[in-house]
């Protein structure tokens, strides 16, 4: 079963401010297909976010825009399991830059690498992605999008060999995990289930 993991940088605290998006198509087996690009976002970059990706107003400057690529964005995410590591980040910069440009949203499931991460592997000193990279070598050049979508990949395919496991929904289902659902101008986030008494 395939799915696709999702990472954005942004140019500033607001989240409708994509300014790079990686985007990693996997199954069981590791990375089938990939894409990335700069984006413009058409608004000035912040210090603070500089610091943390090194992408800056000049390197943009003839980005396209989220409204330029959307089309094949789309087709990456469309009626598929997206996964993004801390997912109610990466799925809001989506929600907001949809609606910067009034476009509709994709039908697609989503899961947060950290929610199933925790569950995986119980008792880490955190989950951030450069930790799980480290703990279970893993290549990451931090905080590049494609980089990081690459990486949590990696992290789905150990999950599944950790667990003897190669189907997602199966994965899913052995941690107690439900899928995040985005559709038009709504969402809902990925939770647990509550284990029975």
């Amino acid at each position: 079963m395939n799915f696709v993991a999702i990472d954005f940088e942004t140019a500033n605290r607001y989240r409708n401010s994509a300014c790079a998006i990686g985007i990693v198509v996997g199954n069981e087996t590791g990375v089938i297909d990939e894409f990335y690009s700069l984006i413009n976002p058409m608004m000035p970059f912040e210090s603070q976010n500089i610091r943390v990706h090194g992408i800056t107003e000049a390197d943009v400057q003839d980005a396209p825009t989220f409204y330029d690529i959307w089309p094949r964005v789309k087709d990456y995410l469309k009626d598929q399991l997206v996964v993004a590591h801390n997912a109610s980040f990466d799925m809001s910069v989506l929600r907001a830059s949809l609606d910067q440009y009034q476009l509709p949203y994709p039908n697609l499931q989503y899961v947060c690498s950290v929610m199933l991460s925790r569950q995986v592997w119980p008792g880490l000193v955190n989950y951030k992605l450069n930790t799980l990279a480290d703990i279970h070598g893993i290549m990451l050049d931090h905080h590049h999008a494609l980089a990081d979508s690459r990486a949590v990949v990696d992290l789905i395919v150990k999950a599944f060999k950790d667990n003897e496991i190669m189907d997602f929904e199966q994965l899913l289902q052995h941690h107690g995990l439900v899928c995040g659902q985005l559709y038009e101008r709504s969402y809902r986030t990925p939770k647990r289930k509550k284990r029975k008494v």
